[in-house]
């Protein structure tokens, strides 16, 4: 993925983020349409459009390939510092699935109180997707952060090219 990725100008929705190329994108706009700004960001939605792990978004971000206008860049902001702030004030409260609810001692009781325990925190886990957003949101919101400032400078140096033109002949 080497072209660039833009976000919509202002007053768009992100489902508007537009890729150079259709190897960017793995999800569609009307799925995106289709979740609540809370349900993106815990959907994975950033990592479902771009492939990418924060860590290789803000790569993108700093090299200059990853640009989104500053209304759309607050509002992912936003919902993901929502996210973080409901995951880190509840995260004592999730960390009681790690043990087994009470269940009968029987064999089955027993089976079913591990099979909870386990799909709780395995590799697709709830505790596991949680965890994995608390340390992967901050590092989208800096490349969120970067890429609105390369949205600026992108605007700013089209509007140099624009207005450095000469004045079209009116006769």
């Amino acid at each position: 993925m080497t072209d660039d990725l833009a976000m919509a100008p202002s007053g768009r929705e992100a489902a508007d983020l537009v890729p150079a190329s259709r190897d960017d994108v793995t999800a569609t706009p009307k799925l995106l349409d289709e979740l609540t700004p809370e349900s993106q960001a815990l959907s994975p939605a950033l990592v479902a459009l771009t492939g990418l792990a924060g860590t290789e978004m803000k790569q993108l971000a700093e090299s200059g390939g990853f640009a989104v206008d500053e209304t759309t860049g607050d509002r992912l902001i936003e919902a993901l510092e929502g996210v973080l702030e409901t995951v880190e004030s509840r995260w004592a409260t999730l960390q009681r699935l790690h043990d087994a609810p009470a269940m009968s001692r029987t064999p089955t009781g027993q089976w079913v109180a591990a099979r909870m325990v386990g799909t709780a925190a395995d590799e697709h886990g709830l505790l596991t997707q949680l965890q994995a957003a608390r340390q992967e949101f901050p590092t989208y919101i800096e490349a969120i952060e970067l890429a609105k400032r390369n949205y600026q400078s992108r605007d700013e140096d089209t509007r140099a090219v624009l207005t450095s033109l000469p004045a079209a002949d009116q006769s």
